[in-house]
C-alpha cells in the first residue's frame, strides 16, 4: 500500500512540475511585447498568423502588429482554397485593422481569380502609403498603378512587379533607398506629352535591375542613374508592339559588373560606363516578319557588342540570326580580355572571326556546333593567337558528326598548343541513328594533337 501511495505521489509530483513548466513558458510568452509577437507571426503565412487570434484573449489583437504580409489566393484555409469573395474580404479586413503604419514586407500573388481593377489598385496604394520596404506584386490582369504613389514611396528597398499595367513616368523620379528592382509586363509612358530632355530615373543605392517584357514607350530617352549598380538585365521585345519606339535606354552605372540583354535590337541600349563590366550575356532573336531590318542588324549588333568588348565572360546566343542575317557577325569588335566564350549559333567564318578577335580566350563552348563551315577556309586559315597562348578548354555540344564539324575538331586539336581538355557531346538524335559512334570516336582520337596533355572526353556515345 505504501509503495502504491509513493508511486502515486511521484506521478502527481511529475504532473505538477510538468504543468508548472508549461505555465512558466506561457507566462514568458505572455510578457513579450505585441510588436515582438507580431514579428514572430511574420514567419507564418498571413492567413495562419491571423488565425492565432483564437488561441486566447491575449492573442486576439496580436496579429494586428505583424509587419510582413503574404497574400496568395491559392493558399489553403482549413484544407480548402478560399472563394474569391472570402479572399477579398480577408485582405480588406487585414489591411483595415493593421496597427503598424510601416510594413516591412508585402507580397500579393493573384493567380486563381480575376479581380476588379480598382480593388487591386486600392490594395497596392494602401501598402505604398504605409511605407512598405519590400513589395512584391504578381497578377496577370491589368492593374492601374499610380506613378505618384509609387515614386513617392521613398521607403522602398526591394520592388518586384510582375503585372500588366501602364506607368506614367515623370521627367525626374527617384527612389532613394531602392536596392533591388525587378519589373515585367509594365508599359512605361511619358508623363510629359512633348519631346524634351531625358527622363531620369534616379536610384542612388540600387544594386540589381531586372526588366523583362516591358514596353519602353516614352517620348524621351530614359536615363537610369544608379551609381552603385552591379547587375543589369533587360529582355525587351519591341517587335511585339505595333508602336514605333525611337527612345533609347541609357545606363549610368560605374560599378556595373554583370550585363544581360535579350531582345530584337530594335531599341538602343547605351552603357555609359561599360569598362567595368566583366560578365555579359547577349541573346538576339530575329522576327521573321521584319526582314526589312536584316541589313541593319549587323550594325546594331556591332554597336551593342562594342560597348562590352572588355568583358571576361561572354554568352552570345543567337536564334534565327544565321537564317536571316548572316552579316550580323561581319563587324565584330576585338575582345582583348575575353577568357570564356559560349556560342549557340555561328557560321564557321564568324567563329574564326571571334577566335581571332579574342587573343586571351581560355574556354570555348559551342552549344550547337557550327554551320556553313567550308573545309577550305580551315585549311587556309591562319591559326588564332589564343590557340598558341591561352586556349585550354574546348566544349563541343550538339555534335552532329557532320564532315565540317569533324574538320573543326581536327583544326582545334592540331593547332591548340596548350589545350588541356576537349569535351564532345553528341546530339540527342544520334542515339537513334545508324551511325557507328564508336568509329567516329576512334577517328577523332586518331587526329594529331599539338598539345601532348590534351584529354579528349566523349559523352552520349554508345558503349562509352
Amino acid at each position: 500500500m505504501d509503495s502504491s501511495i509513493a508511486t502515486q505521489n511521484d506521478e502527481t509530483s511529475k504532473k505538477f512540475h510538468t504543468e508548472q513548466t508549461l505555465v512558466d513558458v506561457e507566462d514568458i510568452i505572455s510578457k513579450l511585447h505585441e510588436s515582438t509577437l507580431g514579428h514572430i507571426l511574420c514567419f507564418l503565412p498571413t492567413i495562419e498568423a491571423v488565425r492565432t487570434c483564437v488561441l486566447s484573449r491575449r492573442w486576439i489583437e496580436v496579429w494586428k502588429s505583424i509587419t510582413s504580409l503574404q497574400f496568395n489566393d491559392s493558399f489553403l484555409c482549413s484544407g480548402k482554397k478560399m472563394q474569391q469573395e472570402q479572399f477579398v474580404h480577408f485582405v480588406n479586413r487585414v489591411l483595415l485593422h493593421l496597427v503598424d503604419s510601416s510594413i516591412q514586407s508585402f507580397s500579393l500573388c493573384l493567380t486563381c481569380y480575376h479581380y476588379d481593377v480598382s480593388q487591386v489598385s486600392a490594395w497596392i496604394s494602401t501598402i505604398l502609403e504605409k511605407g512598405v520596404h519590400k513589395l512584391r506584386i504578381q497578377y496577370a490582369d491589368k492593374v492601374v498603378l499610380s506613378s505618384h504613389s509609387l515614386f513617392n514611396c521613398s521607403s522602398l528597398v526591394q520592388l518586384v512587379l510582375q503585372m500588366r499595367c501602364t506607368l506614367s513616368v515623370p521627367i525626374f523620379a527617384s527612389l532613394p533607398n531602392l536596392q533591388n528592382l525587378s519589373i515585367s509586363g509594365i508599359k512605361l509612358v511619358s508623363e510629359s506629352s512633348t519631346y524634351s530632355e531625358d527622363t531620369i530615373l534616379s536610384f542612388p543605392v540600387l544594386k540589381v535591375f531586372e526588366a523583362r517584357g516591358c514596353e519602353w514607350s516614352t517620348m524621351q530617352d530614359i536615363s537610369i542613374q544608379a551609381p552603385l549598380l552591379e547587375t543589369f538585365s533587360i529582355a525587351i521585345w519591341n517587335s511585339q508592339s505595333n508602336e514605333s519606339c525611337k527612345s533609347s535606354i541609357k545606363i549610368f552605372g560605374p560599378h556595373l559588373t554583370d550585363f544581360s540583354y535579350e531582345g530584337d535590337l530594335e531599341q538602343d541600349i547605351i552603357l555609359l560606363n561599360p569598362s567595368s563590366i566583366r560578365s555579359a550575356s547577349v541573346v538576339i532573336v530575329i522576327d521573321e516578319d521584319k526582314k526589312n531590318r536584316m541589313e541593319k542588324l549587323g550594325f546594331q549588333a556591332h554597336m551593342l557588342l562594342k560597348q562590352i568588348h572588355e568583358v571576361e565572360r561572354l554568352n552570345l546566343l543567337c536564334y534565327k540570326v544565321i537564317m536571316h542575317a548572316k552579316d550580323i557577325f561581319t563587324h565584330l569588335p576585338a575582345f582583348g580580355r575575353l577568357s570564356h566564350l559560349q556560342l549557340n549559333e555561328a557560321t564557321g567564318e564568324a567563329l574564326l572571326k571571334l577566335l581571332h578577335n579574342s587573343p586571351n580566350l581560355n574556354t570555348l563552348v559551342l552549344l550547337n556546333g557550327v554551320c556553313d563551315l567550308n573545309k577550305d577556309i580551315l585549311t587556309s586559315a591562319s591559326v588564332p593567337h589564343c590557340f598558341m597562348s591561352s586556349l585550354k578548354v574546348f566544349q563541343f555540344k550538339g555534335f552532329n558528326v557532320h564532315d565540317h564539324e569533324l574538320c573543326l575538331v581536327k583544326f582545334v586539336m592540331t593547332n591548340a598548343a596548350i589545350l588541356e581538355r576537349i569535351t564532345i557531346s553528341t546530339a540527342f538524335w544520334l542515339r537513334y541513328s545508324d551511325i557507328d559512334l564508336e568509329k567516329v570516336k576512334e577517328q577523332i582520337l586518331s587526329f594529331p594533337k599539338c598539345s601532348s596533355v590534351a584529354l579528349i572526353e566523349f559523352s552520349d556515345v554508345k558503349g562509352s
